[in-house]
């Protein structure tokens, strides 16, 4: 077994309401006690990767090709869990930003579809088959996600269910020894039933094209937040087709950040870009072999991009240099939705305006939260305080600290 192999926390579904205090009530305790645990196994050149799996009923709709979700309760259930995790590091002293080195805990949340309140039937093997979402049923995860250092799961009654579940699509895909599959604290136990997500919530219509930027350095929960979140909205064709969807993401230029603070900590456009591609693999790389023979994305360098490829060539991750305030967003008509966080929604609708005068269409925008180290930036006042949000500047502070 490999020191490196990421470990996976299976999470069953969100409380109903779904509020933070619920959440921090049902999620505080398994991802404290998972995260603690591999905050202790110390490699010499790296630190841990926790894989966590948050299995409910999130998608609707009856064909493969013809699944939705409303984009408003997922991102809230995303920014719920990523300020637990914030939260939690920050009080633990653990680094979670990507290869931030040993010691540290990278931990990528990813949701799964799946109803635990329906009779559970493992008829065949389990096989991998994508919808028209980035997001995977538990049969598609379990074929694909592999092989684990370890499993964690939650002591309640919920938790060892959605186990049970799991290990039977899982059999025969990795041989686990009783010593990897490790019980932590359960939290309050949650109702099992259909989630907010398929009822009362609207659904989201999804998009070809979908574009983001920001700086993306130290790669953390706030960035993870806003990537998952933003390719929740693609409409994914069938493989081999000769239209993509496409996830468009600008990263700042090194020329605009040589006067942030701690610059000499920033770290190079490259290696930004490809942590956003590695991070997105986690989500979108479909395959049978798992990660078990260490295969990176195939990064392919076209006129400064960074292209990646998944799925068979039906979702293609595009990273570009942004060298002004706009980006690719006013030299690229064909584009449809735009994510920004509170902090930079005035940019979205600045680009919006740009675009107007352009004679172009507009953008969809969408909006996620802002984490903060202690949770999430209260959004509700007219002059919301961003002072204390989670940042690269705040990371790049320590680690020039501890090497002073």
């Amino acid at each position: 077994m490999k020191d490196d192999l990421p470990s996976l926390l299976l999470l069953p579904p969100p409380p109903h309401p779904a509020s933070r205090l619920a959440l921090n009530a049902a999620y505080e305790p398994p991802l404290k006690a998972a995260i603690s645990k591999l905050k202790g196994e110390k490699s010499e050149s790296h630190g841990s990767t926790l894989i966590v799996a948050l299995v409910s009923p999130i998608l609707t709709g009856g064909s493969v090709r013809q699944k939705s979700l409303s984009w408003s309760y997922a991102q809230s259930i995303l920014a719920g869990l990523y300020s637990i995790v914030s939260a939690i590091c920050t009080q633990l002293s653990i680094p979670s930003d990507i290869h931030a080195g040993p010691g540290s805990v990278d931990v990528r949340i990813v949701l799964v579809d799946h109803d635990l309140s329906k009779p559970a039937v493992v008829d065949s093997k389990p096989a991998i088959e994508p919808n028209n979402t980035i997001i995977a049923n538990l049969s598609t995860f379990a074929s694909a996600y592999h092989p684990w250092k370890c499993i964690f799961h939650p002591n309640n009654e919920a938790g060892y269910e959605l186990l049970s579940y799991y290990l039977k699509l899982f059999e025969g895909i990795q041989t686990l020894r009783q010593a990897q599959l490790i019980v932590v604290e359960g939290g309050l136990s949650v109702t099992i039933g259909r989630s907010a997500s398929s009822g009362s919530s609207p659904q989201t219509n999804p998009y070809s094209v979908v574009c983001l930027g920001g700086t993306f350095d130290h790669l953390h929960s706030g960035h993870k937040l806003l990537l998952t979140a933003a390719v929740l909205l693609l409409k994914v064709p069938e493989n081999s087709t000769p239209n993509p969807c496409q996830f468009i993401i600008g990263v700042t230029g090194d020329e605009l950040l040589k006067r942030k603070k701690y610059a000499e900590y920033v770290q190079p456009w490259h290696e930004r870009a490809e942590n956003v591609i590695e991070f997105l693999s986690s989500m979108l790389e479909l395959s049978k072999s798992g990660w078990k023979d260490g295969q990176e994305p195939l990064i392919v360098k076209r006129n400064g991009e960074f292209i990646a490829v998944f799925r068979g060539g039906a979702i293609e991750v595009h990273c570009v240099v942004i060298q002004d305030a706009y980006g690719p967003t006013i030299t690229t008509e064909n584009m449809d939705a735009l994510v920004v966080s509170g902090e930079t929604r005035a940019g979205g609708n600045a680009v919006n305006d740009r675009r107007k005068e352009l004679g172009w269409r507009q953008l969809e925008i969408f909006e996620v939260d802002v984490l903060d180290a202690d949770g999430i930036v209260d959004m509700s006042t007219e002059t919301p305080d961003f002072t204390t949000k989670l940042s690269s500047t705040a990371i790049r502070k320590q680690k020039a600290e501890s090497l002073a």
